[in-house]
């Protein structure tokens, strides 16, 4: 399952799921503009659902749509830049608790609700979307206040899953993908989508129980520091 589906990292994400021949679960606030999404694959290994990971009731609908299926994996995905305003001179408080809801407790939203599906499938892995710029121990620039602030909550979220979870077997884990060109990322960005996702699948590939804690892990393999 992945949300943020429609375009860039997810979108992505889907396309190469679908190769491997994973049947997925597609997730997007406007299904009914995701032309690229649908486009991509029949109803036979591709179901598109909408849902708002900012929203509880959507949340809660989606999870409800799924059934009572198993899920082996889920991609938190879908998230913000954070908008315009995030420096220190000039930063967007509301712009910045809407960051905030949908980076990191949209996640949260979206794990919790799927647990039951989760812990019927066979992978039984988290993994969440954050990015570089939420680590504390690489940040030598500052700037971006509410993106960092809710990637590095976000980050907290997939430890706190990993050790609550352990028990149950499931894998949470934090990757970052880089800077990527995508809609959100820019044409200027270092990384082919292609390139971030291939990384981004190896990096789920290799998260263990018994390594999933130890830190961000990197869409070319390593760790950041938390």
């Amino acid at each position: 399952m992945v949300t943020g589906a429609n375009r860039g990292i997810g979108l992505e994400l889907v396309r190469q799921l679908l190769a491997r021949g994973a049947t997925v679960e597609a997730a997007c606030r406007r299904p009914e503009d995701a032309r690229a999404l649908h486009a991509l694959g029949d109803a036979s290994a591709l179901r598109v659902h909408r849902c708002d990971v900012g929203d509880d009731a959507s949340v809660r609908a989606f999870a409800v749509e799924l059934g009572e299926g198993a899920i082996d994996l889920v991609v938190n995905n879908a998230g913000v830049s954070g908008g315009s305003r995030q420096s220190l001179r000039d930063c967007d408080f509301a712009e910045a608790v809407r960051t905030y809801d949908i980076d990191a407790l949209g996640p949260l939203r979206v794990s919790l609700a799927l647990l039951p599906q989760l812990r019927r499938g066979a992978g039984k892995k988290l993994a969440h979307i954050t990015s570089g710029l939420g680590s504390i121990g690489d940040n030598k620039s500052g700037g971006f206040f509410a993106y960092r602030m809710a990637k590095a909550a976000l980050d907290m979220m997939a430890k706190n899953l990993a050790v609550e979870l352990r028990g149950d077997g499931i894998v949470s884990v934090a990757i970052n993908p880089g800077w990527v060109q995508t809609d959100m990322g820019g044409p200027s960005a270092a990384i082919a989508v292609g390139d971030s996702v291939r990384g981004i699948l190896r990096a789920i590939d290799g998260a263990t129980i018994d390594n999933c804690g130890d830190g961000i892990f990197d869409w070319k393999g390593g760790r950041y520091p938390w």
